[in-house]
């Protein structure tokens, strides 16, 4: 009876143990899974003002005739998506129901401005066409060249304090609401806050090894 009890809890610590290093490999590849699948943030630029830089004070005019101010300290803490779009970028086209959703649901703090260049008379027929009129619309070649805006859709966050939180290029709502989080973060992009998290995992790894 006794011998049947010592192997018996045998069996069971073998169990025990098995299990923890099943437990310990499905962590493992877990953390491997996660570094694969991490959110990809809006693609990073290096033309233009760098991520935390001064954003370029500029009084610009929009289609309607007012007046937008980019950069400079924000009078009522909000800061300010400016998106880069084209009539002819169907991408850009796409993401219109997405910069109307992020304006109800960020409008709280942050403003939404559109920019584009081009022949004016075509920008008014698009901005018609889209129902873009409760957006600021501006057209300026020099806002684009400003940001060194090579390829569309371009957006830049510019934050409360008037400096560059984070930029980069569009192509869904996940890339957009990176810039969020990047800003929120305090990193230049989204990938780079994982990035930090991966190599600090792995310095906490080494240092138990």
């Amino acid at each position: 009876m006794g011998s049947a009890v010592v192997v018996s809890n045998l069996i069971l610590w073998v169990v025990v143990v098995a299990l923890g290093f099943t437990v310990l490999a499905l962590a493992r590849q877990v953390g491997v899974l996660y570094e694969r699948i991490a959110p990809a943030g809006a693609l990073m630029i290096s033309a233009g003002p760098e991520v935390g830089d001064k954003a370029p004070e500029m009084e610009l005019e929009t289609l309607d005739g007012s007046v937008t101010r980019l950069g400079g300290t924000s009078e009522t803490s909000r800061s300010t998506l400016v998106f880069f779009l084209s009539p002819t970028c169907p991408v850009c086209d796409t993401l219109l129901p997405v910069l109307r959703s992020l304006r109800r649901d960020e409008g709280a703090w942050l403003d939404i401005v559109l920019a584009s260049d081009g022949e004016l008379r075509e920008q008014r027929a698009f901005r018609e066409r889209k129902r873009l009129r409760d957006f600021p619309y501006i057209v300026s070649m020099q806002l684009g060249l400003t940001y060194q805006v090579g390829k569309l859709p371009f957006a830049v966050l510019i934050d409360e304090t008037g400096m560059v939180g984070a930029k980069g290029l569009i192509n869904n709502r996940e890339h957009l609401e990176s810039l969020f989080e990047a800003k929120e973060r305090g990193v230049s992009s989204i990938q780079e806050y994982v990035a930090q998290q991966t190599d600090g995992d792995d310095d906490s790894r080494r240092s138990v090894a």
